[in-house]
């Protein structure tokens, strides 16, 4: 905020609730009066146009009666108001008024009054053009280097520029490239045209360059409709890289002119060859601006506006005064009233209209004087600490998630219940019935009234019929929502679970979470089916306690066990396999078996969250699950391989659409120029060549969806078979379950997968840090380069070696800890990917009996 304030010399309000702009404000001597005073002329887009002529007897006094020379409705708005040499024969001012369709000349005079109520001012239409097409903006000169006489050019809606020779219409020519119209000038020096297209580029056109490239007749009717000609040639063009607001040409002698162009962030000053001469980046978004003649020669000053009511003067780029303004001005103007020179006008858009003239106002106030004392230093340290300690306090909890607790704010419980009816929609799963479930959600306000935002998440395919809602909780008051969870999409979740997030703020302002998770029944993905006695995948997993009977386990599922395999169990997948579950009678173990190895996920959690739970009722606390047999690696990397291969081919079809998308283009263009030529001729069947291009485009298009489609559901299976061999895993070594979480922190980084950022390089450069941190051999593995960033690899056998082995460091008694090196504690947010490890000599050394033993049945060994 500035300091100064624009001193009040005059002011008053224009009209009442009318809207101005930049082009309604001019001051000038409109009625060419002998004393040469300037009068401010204010034109409104309701249609009033106001003459001014302010003459206060002391700065800030009201305004009077006569100090408003005419006021008069043109009936309509008026879009820009400018004074010039506009009547052939006299070289006077007169005031050039553009509306919409039309263009007025008028001229002002004034006669002075026989009684006390002053002199009287008429205006006098001397003539008007009606335009054919709409008007956005005019500018005047002399064009062609004309003595004694102003011409006028107009700028249309549609990019079409037509001059007029003072009472006749001369030519119109259209701009090439138009899209939007900009601001307009001319430059009298270089007698060229200077406008902002909307490609953000500044460009001249010469005077002498419009008024040749034609060959039409002109006609007394059409005359203002036919502007076509030759194609105009640009002098010179410039690209600012932004939206400008207004330009203007600046030429204080013969011979230097300058080009200011006002941007949206910054202003340009141009020579007249298009060369930037300097430029200013703007503080904040300005709105209008206005250069003038500068008392240092060389130098040129700049009034600017902007949105934060504030006038900066610049001389050249160095900020000279700042000034505070009453409003937001849309023009500024500098004119001289009563012997002051250099007022300046400034107009909002609501029609405040001030004259006003920098200065300040001197101070009175004078600052106490201060007593010297003596510090004390013991007790500022003392201070000190007490702050610090009080920081500490407040700064230990970090989380935004409430825990359950007697003195929350917000109390969130789930329930999920089975539904009766199926409420699924817009389902992709081809199924004669697709189950659903009810999620009932409560909140309960326990302090305070709440306004709350509750999020429901749950990882697709699986859908919700809401998932977002607002409540306003009383105190002590509860609300329920209820929506329905469904499977949505054609293929298996890789996780049943889904959490409930509620945010609000406390009344100090405090932003607070509170998240509850909940789970969903095994049901609602799958139903009961004939075990089968034949399976290419098979897990067993084995136990330290008896085998439970699976009706047991599986109440839900009870009803279609057949009384002659009590032991046996299938599931059929809405989406997917048949997997079979069998428990052994003899010993202590499980079996499940499956087609398709990432299917088995869902069922082998299930079973051992509902052993753990089984066992833990019966308050068995030595109670643990294991797995035995070599994990099926191979069957993994297929996977990896397939949801790669995926990848690669959205590369290949992304190439491929921007190559015909490229060729389409080009055949549009060359289309467009035959039909524009006036000489008709052959297409040479661009025709056929633009429509089987389209359809090539389209196949493409369709190609790339269905294989987006494929590439979601092979990355679910692959988190699918992701978390399975991490359960295998940590069922093999017993891992924690902190350790647990780093594997699960390794191997599921994403939750969504992109053509930019994918699983196979995020995984490989974490499962590279593991190696390099807590799983290296030496010391020298824990020197990590990272890299600049991430890249898709070409192909994934560096991840599959990385892969095996991590898996092989885990065998031979590895153990996984963040604790064991401080680099390693940034596990989960690696900036970038890691550097090819050198394995070892152990390594590479020949697989040993051991080793065979471990991973029997795996061919990846032997071939790498």
């Amino acid at each position: 905020m500035s300091l100064f304030k624009a001193r009040d010399w005059w002011s008053t309000v224009v009209g009442n609730k009318e809207e101005f702009d930049q082009g309604c404000l001019c001051v000038a001597n409109v009625d060419n009066s002998s004393n040469g005073q300037d009068k401010i002329i204010v034109g409104s887009y309701m249609g009033f146009l106001r003459i001014y002529n302010p003459h206060p007897a002391k700065p800030g006094d009201p305004v009077q009666a006569e100090e408003l020379l005419l006021e008069t409705q043109l009936r309509e708005p008026i879009l820009q108001v400018e004074v010039g040499k506009f009547v052939s024969g006299t070289e006077l001012l007169h005031l050039a008024v553009l509306h919409c369709k039309k263009l007025c000349v008028y001229a002002v005079s004034g006669t002075l009054g026989n009684t006390e109520h002053g002199n009287q001012y008429q205006l006098k239409l001397m003539y008007e053009h009606n335009l054919q097409r709409t008007a956005c903006n005019m500018t005047y000169g002399p064009f062609g280097g004309i003595k004694g006489r102003d011409l006028i050019c107009i700028q249309s809606m549609d990019g079409m520029l037509m001059l007029f020779e003072q009472e006749s219409y001369s030519f119109g020519r259209f701009l090439p490239g138009f899209l939007l119209p900009g601001p307009l000038t001319y430059s009298s020096r270089t007698d060229s045209f200077i406008t902002i297209s909307s490609c953000r580029q500044v460009e001249s056109y010469k005077y002498q360059v419009l008024a040749f490239a034609t060959d039409a007749s002109r006609q007394e009717t059409e005359q203002q409709k036919l502007g076509s000609g030759k194609r105009l040639a640009v002098d010179w063009v410039l690209n600012i890289g932004e939206q400008a607001l207004d330009i203007c040409v600046v030429s204080f002698n013969q011979t230097v002119s300058s080009v200011f162009v006002l941007g949206e962030r910054n202003f340009f000053c141009l020579k007249d060859n298009g060369q930037i001469r300097f430029m200013k980046k703007l503080d904040s978004s300005p709105s209008c601006f206005l250069p003038y003649s500068s008392v240092s020669e060389g130098t040129i000053n700049t009034l600017i506006g902007n949105h934060n009511s504030m006038l900066h003067i610049y001389q050249d780029v160095t900020l000279k005064w700042a000034t505070q303004l009453p409003h937001i001005p849309v023009a500024v103007r500098v004119g001289n009233f009563q012997d002051l020179n250099g007022v300046i006008v400034a107009l909002s858009d609501s029609g405040c209209l001030q004259c006003s003239y920098l200065g300040t106002d001197p101070s009175l106030f004078q600052a106490p004087k201060v007593e010297a004392r003596v510090i004390n230093y013991e007790e500022y340290d003392a201070e000190m600490n007490k702050l610090q300690k009080i920081i500490k306090e407040g700064t230990k909890t970090k989380d935004v998630l409430l825990r359950s607790g007697k003195n929350e704010e917000l109390a969130l419980s789930v329930v999920v219940l089975p539904a009766s009816l199926s409420k699924a929609v817009d389902s992709e799963v081809k199924a004669e019935k697709i189950p659903s479930v009810t999620v009932k959600i409560t909140l309960e306000s326990r302090l305070t009234p709440l306004k709350t935002k509750l999020s429901v998440c749950v990882q697709p395919p699986l859908a919700l019929t809401h998932d977002k809602f607002i409540l306003e909780l009383g105190k002590g008051k509860s609300k329920t929502v209820v929506l329905a969870a469904f499977l949505k999409g054609n293929c298996p979740p890789a996780d049943l679970e889904g959490s409930a997030l509620a945010s609000y703020s406390t009344p100090t302002g405090i932003p607070r979470v509170a998240q509850c998770k909940f789970r969903f029944p095994l049901k609602l993905v799958c139903f009961s089916a004939q075990p089968s006695k034949t399976a290419t995948q098979k897990l067993t997993i084995d136990t330290n306690k008896p085998s439970v009977s699976l009706l047991t386990l599986f109440p839900d599922f009870a009803d279609e066990i057949d009384d002659d395999q009590p032991n046996a169990l299938g599931f059929q997948l809405l989406a997917g396999s048949k997997i079979t579950l069998l428990a052994s009678k003899t010993s202590q173990r499980y079996r499940i078996q499956c087609d398709q190895f990432e299917d088995i996920w869902l069922i082998a959690k299930e079973l051992v969250l509902r052993l753990e739970q089984y066992f833990r009722k019966k308050n068995h606390k030595d109670f643990a699950c294991t797995f035995s047999d070599p994990i099926p690696l191979q069957e993994y990397f297929e996977i990896i391989d397939r949801h790669f291969e995926l990848r690669l081919n959205a590369g290949k079809y992304e190439q491929l659409l921007s190559e015909r998308a490229v060729q389409f283009r080009a055949i549009e263009r060359r289309l467009l120029a035959r039909f524009k030529d006036k000489t008709p001729a052959p297409l040479q069947h661009l025709d056929t060549l633009l429509e089987g291009t389209y359809r090539q485009v389209i196949a493409l298009a369709d190609a790339a969806e269905e294989n987006q489609a494929n590439m979601f559901q092979a990355f679910t299976r692959l988190k699918s078979a992701t978390q399975l061999v991490i359960l295998l895993i940590s069922l093999w070594q017993k891992l924690s379950a902190d350790q647990v979480a780093i594997l699960e922190a390794t191997f599921l980084p994403l939750t969504q997968d992109t053509q930019e950022l994918g699983w196979e390089e995020i995984v490989d450069a974490a499962v590279s840090h593991l190696l390099k941190t807590c799983l290296s051999k030496s010391s020298k593995d824990h020197a990590l380069t990272l890299a600049n960033q991430f890249s898709i690899p070409r192909d994934t056998n560096r991840l599959k070696k990385h892969i095996t082995l991590l898996y092989d460091r885990l065998a031979k008694g590895g153990h996984m800890s963040l604790d064991t090196d401080t680099d390693s504690q940034q596990l989960t947010m690696l900036p970038g990917g890691c550097t090819t490890i050198l394995e070892s000599d152990l390594e590479e050394r020949p697989v040993s009996q051991d080793s065979t033993m471990m991973f029997t049945n795996h061919r990846h060994l032997s071939q790498q």
